[in-house]
């Protein structure tokens, strides 16, 4: 009985071994198709509509999905820009297979030992979210046929419909496919964006509201492989006295005695180039990108109030640290190399929002991704044109009356971008991992991380709105 099973593992063993050389090479497998070289390089079969990913074993790396278009509509969370959550990805071998697996980095033992440090990992449980073929092999590089993955529905926006109420959505492949125009490679990051369909016979109120067809809804996501930051960012602990959202995990390495739940607080990487506590430039700045879509006079508010973080950069010991820039022409705002100001439209009025990708090893911000929302100034316009005082003689209908009795300085579009100013620096804030501050009206409007509401003075009989909106960061 031994000799057999000796004699079949060595078999199975040969089998393996043969099928392994039959494989052909990446040169050879792939010498037709389009490579788009990058940290794991894409190769694009256009005779097939074909996107094949060469990947590397046993190396964690930044998985971070996103969406590129939207719906239109705030309240199903779907809009252009979107990001999902950051996740620590690993591409394994099984036999003939790769499989792509999301770590749980959210469960650890921070410690040298290693029984510990495995026993902690074998208690939670991972997520593998592909499986492929390896069609070629070279030199430790393999080669997949990843479309159909990257076609499917990796930030969940059928579930995003359903929890909505907007009916039961099906993905169809036939009508999904990659989108060339923003699957590129880079030395330290691989962007890969697809155009997916989803089917419904039964779609919603808002999906029909906002859609061509409601039936097929087409939207386009975005998916960014990042090479994990280089080792040297300090992991600062959380307090709630911060006013700093923070990423935690739980740590079993630590005695009973202590919370087993661990905070960083979340921060970008910014280090002096001169070190020390005199004031100095950093080795890198953080630079935001503005949406070559932003119009003006919104475009010149936007880069006023994010330029208010220079100065805050600057009370932190930080010159020239923070900088709003236009987007050059080339740039992918999904690409997780840039933070971004994107201009987001809807329907109706509601937030903006400024999301971060964060390292949820280490609190280290990876990217920010704000989104500005262009229909807020309409409500902005309706507070301004509300702040008129009971004079009376005003025609129903006529705005030239309310105007008068407003103070002279004061125009719709002044009032309105005073408060977009603040809206951008507050957005920004939250990027840069600071939370809500909802008592500064308490102390002078002491910061721009407050929800302001505007300081109406009467000034001889006249509503003034000059100082409605605080021109800077706060103290």
């Amino acid at each position: 009985m031994l000799r057999r099973l000796t004699a079949g593992a060595l078999g199975f063993s040969a089998l393996v071994s043969v099928a392994s050389a039959q494989l052909p090479t990446v040169t050879e497998y792939a010498k037709s198709f389009d490579k788009r070289d990058g940290y794991f390089p894409l190769y694009w079969d256009a005779a097939k509509g074909r996107l094949f990913l060469e990947v590397r074993l046993g190396e964690d790396f930044l998985y971070l999905p996103s969406l590129a278009t939207g719906i239109g509509d705030a309240s199903l969370g779907l809009d252009r820009g979107t990001i999902g959550d950051e996740q620590i990805g690993r591409f394994d071998r099984i036999g003939p297979k790769v499989q792509l697996v999301l770590q749980n980095p959210r469960f650890r033992a921070v410690s040298d030992n290693e029984a510990l440090v495995r026993s902690v990992r074998e208690s939670f449980p991972l997520s593998t979210v592909a499986s492929w073929e390896v069609v070629a092999e070279e030199g430790g590089r393999l080669l997949v046929d990843a479309t159909a993955y990257v076609t499917s529905d990796i930030t969940d926006v059928r579930g995003a419909l359903r929890t909505a109420n907007q009916g039961t959505f099906a993905l169809d492949q036939g009508r999904s496919a990659v989108y060339l125009a923003h699957t590129k490679g880079f030395p330290d990051n691989t962007e890969v964006e697809t155009t997916l369909t989803f089917t419904s016979d039964n779609p919603g109120h808002s999906v029909r509201r906002h859609t061509p067809d409601a039936r097929a809804l087409t939207l386009r996501q975005h998916l960014s492989l990042v090479r994990l930051p280089a080792p040297g960012f300090r992991s600062r602990p959380f307090d709630p006295r911060m006013g700093i959202f923070a990423v935690s995990f739980y740590d079993f390495a630590k005695p009973f005695t202590e919370d087993y739940v661990t905070r960083y607080a979340i921060r970008h990487r910014l280090q002096k180039r001169t070190p020390g506590t005199a004031p100095s430039e950093p080795i890198k700045p953080i630079v935001y990108y503005l949406d070559p879509g932003i119009p003006e006079p919104y475009r010149q508010a936007f880069k006023d109030g994010g330029g208010w973080w220079t100065r805050v950069f600057e009370a932190a010991g930080f010159q020239n640290a923070f900088r709003v820039e236009d987007m050059p022409a080339d740039m992918d705002p999904l690409d997780a190399r840039y933070n971004v100001i994107q201009w987001v439209h809807r329907t109706e009025p509601d937030y903006s929002i400024g999301p971060s990708f964060v390292d949820p090893r280490t609190g280290e911000i990876i990217k920010a991704a704000v989104r500005m929302e262009s229909h807020r100034s309409l409500t902005d316009f309706d507070i301004y044109a509300g702040a008129v005082p009971a004079l009376g003689g005003e025609e129903a209908g006529d705005l030239d009356p309310w105007l008068a009795t407003l103070a002279a300085d004061v125009t719709p579009e002044s009032f309105a971008m005073a408060r977009r100013r603040q809206h951008m620096a507050h957005e920004i804030g939250h990027t840069l991992g600071l939370a809500h501050n909802f008592i500064t009206q308490a102390y002078g409007r002491g910061s721009v991380m407050d929800y302001p509401a505007p300081l109406i003075r009467l000034a001889n009989g006249k509503l003034d709105l000059s100082d409605a909106y605080r021109n800077g960061p706060g103290a």
